[in-house]
């Protein structure tokens, strides 16, 4: 599994001009799955992002985790993270899950997220046309991959 976490101010997911998900301070988080994952790499993910200290406390220093400022977490199912660019021009996403067994693990992250963060979490839709708005604050970024665990 990889993610994408961004600090975020504010985000928002749009799907058909409406609202899907949205959130003011915390963390936007875009998932890829791949078929290979498993509930260890959800929940070593979920701890990872609940407890990631990345926001600032009083002395300016990023000591801080989403949990300490009661953020929120808004989750995008993104299989572009799994691209493979390493031929050519034109990535392939073979190493992407499909739905059938993507969209299984996508909604037990959001589980074990919710569980983790003691409240619940901002979506898009899997698998839809998504506009994604964010106001990264930083910028912060960080990417992981439950393969490799650095």
């Amino acid at each position: 599994m990889r993610i994408v976490i961004q600090r975020v101010s504010e985000a928002s997911v749009t799907v058909d001009n409406k609202v899907t998900g949205s959130i003011n301070r915390g963390l936007l988080v875009f998932m890829g799955i791949e078929d290979a994952d498993t509930d260890e790499d959800i929940t070593w993910l979920s701890n990872k992002i609940t407890n990631l200290r990345i926001f600032d406390d009083a002395d300016g220093v990023m000591n801080l985790g989403v949990k300490d400022i009661e953020g929120s977490i808004l989750l995008v199912s993104q299989f572009t993270l799994h691209a493979s660019t390493k031929k050519g021009n034109r990535p392939s996403y073979i190493k992407a899950s499909k739905p059938g067994f993507a969209v299984p693990v996508y909604e037990k992250m959001i589980r074990q997220l919710e569980t983790d963060l003691g409240k619940q979490i901002q979506t898009g839709i899997f698998g839809a046309d998504m506009k994604v708005r964010l106001l990264n604050d930083g910028p912060v970024t960080i990417v992981m991959d439950s393969k490799n665990k650095e």
